[in-house]
């Protein structure tokens, strides 16, 4: 029994766009240090979401060109 992996919980954009707002908030400051933490931790959860949608997407890339050979001999 091979276990696939879960999919994200949120699309990949929508990840990368919170995860854009997360750092600008952390690099303008002026926030607290529990607030600080939370971003932080927020920012890391979104970056692997984001890493497991590019992950998959080379896979998928992967499986696609060994999957050509010899595909384009019947031209």
């Amino acid at each position: 029994m091979s276990e696939q992996p879960e999919a994200p919980s949120i699309p990949y954009e929508q990840a990368r766009e919170e995860l854009v707002a997360v750092v600008g908030k952390l690099e303008a400051g002026g926030t607290t240090l529990e607030e600080s933490l939370a971003l932080w931790e927020r920012g890391e959860e979104l970056a692997a979401i984001c890493q497991q949608w590019l992950d998959g997407a080379r896979a998928r890339l992967q499986r696609a060109a060994s999957g050509d050979d010899g595909a384009d001999d019947e031209t």
